[in-house]
């Protein structure tokens, strides 16, 4: 088995891209090496708890009204021709990710992982849900098969926040600025949102090699 190692964001409409052609590829073969790992990476770590209104917010990150309207209209194309389910006019907020990291990293140690982060990339991205809202995480955390009593208790209270920021610097100070972030057997970092028949070609490729390391006979 390959490790594949995810650092992501669950509000990142380029990670949400990148995750829907990496399992497009994972798909189309079925027999991968790829053992999934997501780690977190917050896009706004300053984001106040409860979130802020997406439209203003991202106009003076973007620098103005036309920049988040171009913004939009380039993730808009990029949904369309790839056929993803994107709805930039539902996405009222953006939330702060914390938590939404705390349920990623609890979804790991129950072997729920990858269902859990494709559920948050849905929610936000497509259903326009607030990811940063305990009631949402902890409904996706039932629709994953997790406890949601247990994960909204733990929501409440402090559980993991020093860490999942912990982890969060440590990928920042080994030299990670940007996110989705990929990294192939702790080796190959490979950046950004790639199409699916790039995955395919890594794919096939570890695949060879792995058959090729085998005794003949």
């Amino acid at each position: 088995m390959v490790k594949l190692d995810i650092l992501s964001d669950p509000i990142c409409p380029w990670c949400y891209f990148g995750a829907t052609q990496l399992f497009r590829a994972l798909t189309e073969r079925p027999d991968h090496p790829f053992t999934i790992e997501w780690h977190p990476f917050q896009l706004n770590a300053a984001m106040p708890a409860g979130g802020a209104p997406r439209a203003p917010y991202l106009a003076a990150k973007f620098g103005g009204d036309e920049a988040l309207v171009s913004a939009d209209a380039r993730l808009n194309a990029y949904a369309a021709e790839n056929d993803i389910p994107l709805d930039t006019a539902a996405m009222t907020k953006v939330p702060n990710t914390l938590n939404a990291h705390r349920l990623i990293h609890w979804a790991g140690l129950e072997g729920v992982q990858t269902p859990v982060v494709l559920a948050l990339y849905r929610a936000y991205f497509a259903e326009g849900r607030d990811i940063g809202e305990t009631e949402v995480l902890a409904d996706i955390a039932d629709q994953c098969s997790m406890d949601a009593a247990v994960v909204q208790k733990l929501l409440q209270s402090d559980a993991d926040v020093e860490m999942i920021s912990a982890r969060d610097a440590h990928s920042r100070e080994m030299g990670v600025s940007s996110v989705p972030t990929f990294i192939v057997a702790q080796r190959h970092a490979v950046p950004g949102a790639q199409p699916a028949e790039l995955w395919v070609k890594v794919i096939d490729e570890l695949l060879a090699g792995a058959l090729s390391d085998q005794p003949e006979g």
